[in-house]
């Protein structure tokens, strides 16, 4: 009998001990912690949500915990949304935590829309209440107005004006014929699922200072996605478009920048670009299909592919810095320039001249940094492929193209890269212990700006013009 009555109290003592470590703790001591103090949402357009954020509520105890209240003091009018473990609410209650374990709370934001032009904040908390104690999370947003067109057709000439950005869903497409202006300081956010579509006229009027340059880019203002490439389709002109001039436009984070099908339909350029900047593109900056591009003081950076001219066309780019770092978020595998008379195996007449530019890659796998594909003959003349004043950057040589007066396989210092912080200034680097062997080899082509606005050299004498967008 000794055993079994030994065997008896082992088990009893078991049963009793884990009953003990499982049973809910309701001391006022019990430890209970919150992975963050505050929630903090970036800039959210007024009517279009935001991105979800998460925080834990941690049961730091060797119990298990019921939490008698999880609640948005704002309650259901609040701009804020509570979801706890999948549950969407309010206010939660009764909620219980396993021993050392937690629960995701997860929170978004909806800001209504208001009359206010300028950011303003929305604020509300969620309380956290257990064993007669009381934790509260801050959240806070900002939000900004804005006029939100879905799938949008511009019918008749039209003007957009800065008193409010623009948000874009569905997208947004200027029919044939028809002009629209975007004038200096306008902010445009392009949705996910929003390409900008130009089959008329699109003139761009932005100014040097950077308040009055307009901004095209993807609606996701929020940390983790602000700077990502690809978070919008890119603009492209079909092959009824024509007369477009861009001016201080800057195009960053889509999928592709500037897509330009065929020629115009007059002697000018189908697009001009002057003093833009295309930036942080996932595929292509800029895409030639055929067509005729003027660009000039430019800055094409770290894209896929910066400039791709495919099927021939008429190009002219001048004073411009093309240039990619290879990153996490943009392998630099393809030439920053690939030029191509070809398309489908056939080739087409091309026009191309480049001149006082700079064409350079690092960080990737890219050894030629310009590629000049001819499939013409070699006696045709309707192939004319010239670099002059250039600095650039390949293994191999392009006998394909013309070259005059270039720098090879120089470093063009440019005044600071941190390719991990994502921190690009590509202006020429003068002060010691280097100076860009960019500075003074350009040529004067009658281009008296740069990229900043800043004067350039008239010409004559040993001051002459810098090579690429910026000058010293």
């Amino acid at each position: 009998m000794k055993p079994l009555f030994y065997g008896f109290v082992v088990i009893l003592f078991f049963l009793i001990t884990s009953c003990k470590k499982t049973s809910f703790i309701e001391r006022g001591d019990a430890l209970v912690s919150l992975s963050t103090d505050t929630l903090h949402f970036d800039t959210v357009f007024t009517s279009t949500g935001s991105v979800t954020q998460a925080f834990k509520i941690f049961n730091q105890n060797e119990q298990k915990l019921r939490l008698s209240s999880v609640k948005l003091m704002g309650g259901v009018s609040s701009a804020f949304k509570l979801n706890v473990d999948g549950t969407p609410g309010a206010s939660f209650s009764g909620i219980e935590l396993e021993p050392n374990d937690s629960v995701y709370v997860f929170v978004s934001v909806t800001v209504n829309p208001n009359a206010a032009n300028l950011p303003f904040i929305v604020r509300d908390s969620i309380l956290v209440n257990y064993n007669g104690n009381d934790k509260f999370l801050q959240l806070e947003a900002f939000g900004q107005n804005a006029n939100f067109y879905r799938n949008r057709h511009i019918t008749t000439d039209s003007s957009w004006n800065n008193n409010l950005p623009f948000v874009i869903l569905g997208g947004v497409t200027v029919d044939s014929n028809i002009t629209l202006t975007i004038n200096k300081g306008c902010k445009v956010y392009f949705h996910a699922d929003a390409p900008f579509i130009v089959n008329g006229t699109l003139r761009i009027k932005g100014e040097a200072n950077e308040s009055s340059n307009v901004v095209l880019q993807g609606d996701r203002l929020d940390p983790d996605y602000r700077d990502f490439p690809g978070s919008w389709p890119g603009v492209y002109f079909s092959s009824s478009s024509k007369n477009n001039v861009l001016d201080y436009a800057v195009i960053k984070n889509a999928y592709q920048g500037i897509i330009a099908e065929l020629p115009s339909r007059n002697a000018s350029p189908k697009i001009i670009l002057n003093q833009c900047t295309i930036d942080n593109i996932y595929d292509a900056g800029i895409i030639g299909v055929a067509s005729s591009i003027r660009a000039v003081n430019c800055l094409i950076s770290n894209c896929g592919s910066n400039i791709a001219i495919v099927a021939g066309g008429s190009y002219s780019f001048a004073h411009c810095t093309v240039v990619t770092y290879g990153s996490f978020f943009v392998p630099h595998k393809n030439p920053v320039l690939y030029v191509t008379d070809a398309y489908d195996d056939i080739p087409y007449p091309l026009l191309a001249i480049f001149r006082n530019c700079i064409f350079y890659g690092e960080g990737g796998t890219a050894e030629n940094e310009v590629i000049v594909a001819r499939k013409a003959s070699a006696a045709s003349p309707d192939f004319d492929v010239k670099f002059e004043n250039v600095l650039y950057k390949n293994k191999d040589d392009q006998p394909a193209a013309k070259f005059n007066n270039i720098i090879r396989n120089a470093l063009p210092l440019f005044d600071s890269v941190d390719v991990s912080r994502r921190y690009f200034d590509f202006h020429l680097k003068t002060g010691s212990p280097a100076i860009s062997p960019a500075i003074n080899k350009g040529a004067y082509i009658g281009v008296t700006i740069d990229l900043d606005g800043k004067q350039r050299p008239m010409g004559g004498g040993t001051d002459l013009p810098d090579l690429g967008c910026y000058e010293h």
